[in-house]
């Protein structure tokens, strides 16, 4: 039984881990709209209802809705917590989040005529809405696994000689000296057939992993910042059209960590006994990206509107920062060693294509009292693209896989206020964004085929001459489910499932005039 292998060589066994691929195209288009204080009390359903700032994100008509001038506003704070439930046991993590997801200016410009017939008013808005908040911090931990992240990289390393690993090692030989550092996770035999520390004497009995214990965390920031130009047009009070130009600000940064230990089962066919090793990952996503979105609304009678708005896909150029490091403690029968090492730093440019998306919207009016409205917003997940990648790579596997996991959607938002005084309003809303995963494919994690978010939201305006104070609370749930690290097709790894809860207060200020 021979140990030459290297910890570095099994960093680069891991750089699937950075690849681009289906989770990364959804976490970037998959959006949670954060605008004013008022359309997340109302669940932004602004598609057909206009005079509030996030319409611009929504459907730019509404923009055309204003009479007058307007500057908002919005800070928020907030707390998402996440448990992590895996073999057995459940762990809690939480984060706060202060932020301003929302700064905007509309000009509204009367007709030199100031008619009440033909175009009435134009208006025009600036600012931005944030589109996704990824802060958050959440962990697992579990005791009993049965499978390890080191199956995969046994796998990888099959038939090559530990001595001549190319190309991988000769991959690392370029960079530093300092990655050939032996950590003694792997072993081979004569044949080049490769083991690690966690299977049950692997060369003369089975390749039956030891139950050990599994801890894995997970930091998340960063977010999705829509800057909006947006142009809309009244006329004769009953039509208004609009468009905005959304260009988008990326930034999500993502560092992991995966510990295994407490190997307790000693074996006289092995030479070394693995306390722990620890494998951490960092990727960091930056990148700017533009669409283009068209919509109107129409009133057939003073009380009701109907809306529709379009919105083309955004075209991302991003950039991928990423590298890992490994580390081990080993304990043998003349003592113990550390052990570690730090893969090669990594950068990538590719391009993103996001879903077209159709919103069809109405809202009812109730005299003076109060309004109910409803959006529904049709996105079909499969059409993400991944291309161009910056070696000329083309994402055909990548673009496959997207294809056959996800689906269409009907995104549903529903939003109601009632007027309690002039100057005082209660509103209260709802988000549903189903399942984006296919029921019918056969892939890992099938359990997330049933995977939803829910939002619900309340609220209360008040304003005064020229000034006004919107507040909103905002509770927000999902479930999903993921495999802790990769594994070869032939093994059955254990799921983690994930529930998330956000708790959000905003507030917006506006100043009319």
């Amino acid at each position: 039984m021979k140990k030459y292998f290297y910890i570095s060589i099994l960093l680069l066994f891991s750089s699937t881990v950075f690849a681009q691929n289906m989770v990364d195209a959804l976490r970037l288009s998959d959006y949670r709209l954060q605008g004013t204080a008022r359309a997340t009390a109302m669940g932004n359903a602004f598609g057909s209802l206009g005079g509030d700032f996030t319409s611009a994100s929504i459907n730019p008509a509404g923009l055309g809705l204003y009479r007058s001038s307007e500057f908002v506003f919005t800070p928020m704070f907030g707390k998402t917590e996440v448990d992590g439930s895996y073999l057995g046991r459940t762990m809690t993590d939480s984060k706060y989040n202060v932020s301003v997801p929302n700064i905007g200016y509309v000009a509204n410009f009367n007709s030199n005529s100031n008619s009440q017939s033909g175009l009435v008013s134009v208006s025009f808005g600036i600012g931005y809405n944030r589109m996704n908040n990824f802060n958050l911090e959440k962990l697992v931990e579990g005791e009993g696994a049965a499978s390890s992240m080191l199956d995969l990289f046994t796998l990888n390393a099959d038939g090559y000689a530990p001595s001549n690993l190319d190309p991988y090692y000769e991959q690392l030989a370029a960079y530093d000296d300092a990655t050939d550092i032996g950590t003694d996770l792997i072993y081979s035999d004569e044949n080049n057939v490769y083991a690690h520390d966690i299977q049950i004497n692997p060369f003369t009995d089975d390749f039956t992993n030891y139950p050990h214990s599994q801890r894995k965390t997970f930091s998340q920031r960063g977010s999705v910042d829509e800057y909006v130009l947006s142009l809309a047009a009244n006329f004769n009070h009953k039509f208004y059209v609009g468009a905005t130009i959304g260009i988008h600000d990326v930034y999500f940064k993502e560092t992991t960590s995966l510990y295994e230990y407490d190997i307790d089962y000693g074996s006289a066919n092995l030479t070394t006994y693995l306390n722990d090793y620890a494998f951490h990952s960092y990727l960091k996503t930056t990148g700017t990206g533009f669409n283009i979105k068209l919509g109107a609304i129409f009133k057939p009678v003073d009380a009701l509107r109907l809306g529709f708005a379009f919105h083309s896909p955004t075209f991302y150029d991003l950039h991928d920062a990423y590298d890992n490091s490994m580390e081990s403690y080993i304990t043998y029968a003349d003592g113990s060693a550390n052990y570690e090492a730090y893969s090669p730093y990594g950068d990538y440019d590719y391009k993103l294509e996001t879903p077209m998306k159709a919103i069809f919207s109405a809202a009812y009016v109730i005299g003076k009292a109060g309004l109910i409205s409803v959006d529904y917003e049709y996105v079909d997940y499969s059409t993400m693209k991944l291309r161009d990648g910056g070696d000329g790579y083309n994402f055909l596997d990548e673009n496959q896989a997207i294809e056959e996991a996800y689906n269409a959607v009907g995104n549903l938002h529903i939003g109601a206020e009632y007027r309690l005084t002039n100057n005082f309003s209660l509103r209260g809303g709802f988000e549903n964004y189903p399942n984006v995963f296919n029921r019918d494919v056969s892939i890992n994690p099938q359990l997330n085929r049933l995977a939803k978010t829910q939002t619900y939201s309340l609220g209360f305006g008040w304003k005064m001459d020229g000034f006004f104070f919107d507040m909103a609370y905002q509770y927000a749930n999902n479930e999903i489910h993921m495999e802790l690290y990769d594994v070869p097709a032939s093994v059955d790894a254990p799921m983690a499932k994930f529930e998330t809860r956000q708790d959000y207060l905003t507030f917006t200020l506006g100043f009319r005039f």
